[in-house]
C-alpha cells in the first residue's frame, strides 16, 4: 500500500460540494481517504478569472500504481465535467482539477507523469493545505519537508 497526496480545486458551480464529490470519488475508484484538509479559498493561478478557487489536500492509502491512479483520476475529472485539462501552461476555470502530488517518495519523470509533481513546491495553494495534513513529509527531490518549504519559500508570497 502506498501513501498518495492528492491536491483538488475547484472554481466553478458548487465548489464545496465539487471538491466533496470528487474525494468521494476517489474513496471509492482509488483508496482510503487516510486525512483530509480544510478547504481554503484562493485567487486564480497563472490566468485571470473573477471565479475564486476552493482547494484541498488529501491523503488516500491505496495498492493502485501511480499510472492507473492517473487514468482513475482522469475518469472522475471527467464524469464530473471536466471535459480538457490544461496543457503547456494554458489554464482556465474549472469544475474540478485533481493532481497526483506524492506516491511515497517516488521519483518518476515519464511524458505522461512526474512524481512529485513538478510545480508543487512552487504553488501555495498546494502547499498550504498539504502541510496542514503532511507537515513533516520530506519532498523527494528536495530533500526537505513541506512546512519548510511552505513557511520559507511561499507563505509571504
Amino acid at each position: 500500500m502506498a501513501d498518495i497526496y492528492f491536491s483538488l480545486g475547484t472554481n466553478l458551480g458548487d465548489k464545496e460540494q465539487n471538491l466533496c464529490q470528487a474525494i468521494n470519488h476517489i474513496q471509492k475508484q482509488i483508496g482510503k481517504v487516510i486525512s483530509q484538509s480544510a478547504f481554503y479559498s484562493t485567487p486564480p493561478w497563472g490566468f485571470t478569472s473573477n471565479n475564486t478557487f476552493l482547494n484541498a489536500a488529501i491523503l488516500v492509502n491505496s495498492s493502485f500504481s501511480p499510472f492507473e491512479i492517473l487514468e482513475n483520476l482522469k475518469r472522475i475529472e471527467y464524469k464530473m465535467g471536466r471535459i480538457h485539462k490544461s496543457e503547456n501552461g494554458v489554464y482556465s476555470d474549472r469544475v474540478i482539477d485533481i493532481d497526483l502530488l506524492l506516491y511515497n517518495d517516488l521519483i518518476l519523470d515519464t511524458p505522461t507523469l512526474k512524481l512529485p509533481h513538478p510545480l508543487l513546491h512552487q504553488r501555495k495553494f498546494v502547499m498550504e493545505p498539504l502541510v496542514e495534513i503532511a507537515p513533516e513529509i520530506i519532498h523527494p527531490i528536495l530533500k526537505r519537508t513541506m512546512k519548510d518549504i511552505y513557511y520559507s519559500e511561499l507563505l509571504n508570497r
